[in-house]
């Protein structure tokens, strides 16, 4: 069962008068990710008042929190007992919460050794757009009753449901972390972290950009010294490294700012390249940060959609459009007719007259 609040009692007749009226719901919490997307519409449904008391059980590395809860509270609160979100969610902005942080399905630096957020969601409740109450997957590891379903619903964007409820895999902080830096050339970067990829490093995070390969090392203090002297480089000062890989999960550091500016005033897109790790460069003119060991490749440019989109392709990925003023080339990679009728099933299934968040997935879902 779910255990209702005033909140969402009373967001559960919001939804159920929208849908007997037909009329669109914007879904948004903290809206630390209205940006990301096609554009939202329809009349505001604060998910907010979905707060309460998180279940965190330090012993079993799960916690359940409420879709309103803050992302800054809920790790905070892990915190307190050496614990931690280890796929480190983005928050781009104060306010972010629980919620947007499943709806959104984005992870930070670690996601190429720590898994994504999907890897880590075991249940939702959710509230469909009919208006009825569910609860797919469960709270505790074990537990894989309805588990494929949570993981349709993260990254969704909320068109399927309103988010209520989550229950997340937690781990424990690393015993040790150190912070690398290299110089070297983009080409000479992806080398370097393909080889060490076949060696029994720690390495949990990687960043290229502007001459620049920087790796973070975590896992057993032993280790983590083991892999500091083999791999040499610069060491980076605890207290410099934290504030830039958070400025990375967060997109506040210099690429970022840059590419953030450039999106407001002049015709740039900031594109996201989901590609194999082993790629090569793409060759695309504008500024590139290269994540994820290769795997994530962040392009500033005022490249046509259609080149950008055609080279992640060619290269057995996709192209995102992460920020920019003119979506007109679509947000996400075109959907082929098989999926997209996959997509049209699963909105029809669970949100039957098209109310919550529509177009913001796809135009037209």
């Amino acid at each position: 069962m779910i255990a209702t609040t005033p909140g969402l009692d009373a967001l559960v007749e919001r939804v159920r008068d929208a849908h007997a009226s037909r009329r669109p719901l914007c879904l948004r919490g903290g809206g630390s990710k209205d940006f990301y997307g096609e554009m939202p519409n329809g009349e505001l449904l604060d998910t907010r008042v979905l707060d309460g008391p998180c279940d965190h059980e330090p012993t079993e590395l799960v916690v359940t929190a409420p879709a309103g809860m803050a992302l800054a509270e809920l790790e905070a609160r892990l915190a307190e007992h050496g614990q931690y979100l280890a796929f480190e969610p983005p928050h781009f902005a104060p306010g972010a919460t629980v919620g947007g942080m499943v709806a959104a399905g984005l992870s930070g630096p670690a996601r190429a050794r720590a898994g994504s957020l999907r890897d880590h969601l075991l249940g939702v409740a959710l509230l469909s757009g009919s208006g009825e109450l569910m609860r797919f997957g469960g709270r505790v590891i074990k537990n894989v009753a309805g588990y494929d379903v949570s993981r349709v619903i993260a990254g969704a964007l909320g068109t399927l449901g309103v988010i209520v409820e989550v229950s997340l895999k937690v781990l424990p902080r690393a015993e040790r972390e150190a912070t690398l830096r290299f110089d070297m050339k983009p080409a000479e970067a992806l080398a370097a972290l393909h080889a060490w990829g076949t060696e029994p490093l720690p390495i949990d995070a990687s960043a290229w950009w502007n001459g620049n390969l920087v790796v973070r090392l975590r896992g057993a203090a032993a280790a983590v010294e083991a892999a500091a002297r083999r791999l040499g480089g610069d060491d980076i000062d605890d207290d410099d490294a934290g504030p830039f890989w958070q400025g990375l999960r967060d997109q506040t550091d210099p690429f970022f700012l840059a590419a953030h500016e450039a999106t407001q005033h002049l015709d740039a897109l900031l594109w996201r390249l989901s590609l194999p790790a082993t790629a090569p460069l793409l060759g695309l003119a504008g500024d590139e940060l290269i994540e994820w060991h290769g795997a994530q490749r962040w392009l500033s440019t005022s490249l046509p959609a259609a080149l950008v989109r055609e080279a992640a392709s060619a290269a057995g990925g996709h192209a995102t459009l992460f920020r920019g003023r003119d979506k007109s080339a679509g947000v996400f990679a075109p959907l082929s007719p098989p999926l997209r009728a996959i997509h049209e099933r699963l909105k029809r299934s669970f949100d039957p007259n098209g109310i919550l968040n529509p177009g913001r997935l796809y135009p037209g879902l």
